[in-house]
């Protein structure tokens, strides 16, 4: 099949389904964003807590490891037992799937800060709270955002894969075109979720300048 057919098929798609296009890029952002809120602040707390806890550097680490060794369609299988077929099942494997990247960087960045300036916040009075909340996350702020974006991009595509569980998003269209061999379906489904990685790493860019302290930008 030429390219100018496979593009024939994508605009012919588009225009008998851009209803459903809406609604499962509706679909889509749900599944990424309340599998984002979840892993950063679970993330974060436990990249946090490493930084205090040495000792469960490596375990924390290295679970979260496993879970990014483990196959998408695998991962999202271990969690229909537990959740069943739908979104529930897809928002906890996308949050599993994105803790790695949003620890590592939170841990990174703050053990990162530079410890004269530590030094200096316990000698104005500042207490281990306000080191952590004034100097140590405002200070760690573009390497935890790199983890998130990171995070959120691959949360994207791979929440594609939601499709094969009954959670719809863009996948289903991914899904739909391979199962009857049309490439225009699968276009409907794979542009949109580019695009929403695209837009998502360009807000999350923004994001991190605005919050970056002016002297590390």
């Amino acid at each position: 099949m030429t390219n100018l057919n496979i593009w024939e098929q994508f605009i012919q798609q588009s225009q008998l389904r851009w209803q459903e296009v809406l609604m499962s890029t509706f679909t889509h952002i749900q599944l990424v964003f309340f599998s984002m809120i979840l892993a950063i602040v679970v993330g974060v707390t436990l990249g946090i807590v490493i930084t205090r806890f040495p000792s469960f550097v490596t375990v924390v680490l290295g679970g979260a490891g496993v879970m990014q060794t483990i196959p998408s369609l695998a991962l999202l299988g271990f969690m229909i037992p537990i959740f069943g077929i739908g979104i529930k099942t897809a928002i906890a494997a996308l949050f599993l799937y994105s803790l790695l990247p949003i620890i590592r960087n939170t841990y990174t960045g703050i053990k990162d800060v530079d410890k004269g300036t530590r030094e200096a916040a316990k000698g104005i009075g500042m207490t281990n709270m306000q080191i952590l909340f004034k100097v140590e996350l405002p200070l760690a702020i573009p390497v935890m955002m790199a983890g998130i974006r990171t995070a959120a991009v691959i949360n994207v595509g791979t929440a594609t894969l939601a499709a094969f569980i009954g959670a719809g998003g863009l996948g289903d269209f991914i899904f739909l075109g391979i199962t009857r061999g049309i490439d225009g379906l699968i276009l409907l489904g794979a542009i949109p979720a580019a695009l929403l990685a695209i837009i998502l790493e360009i807000l999350l860019s923004s994001l991190e300048r605005w919050t970056t302290p002016e002297g590390l930008k």
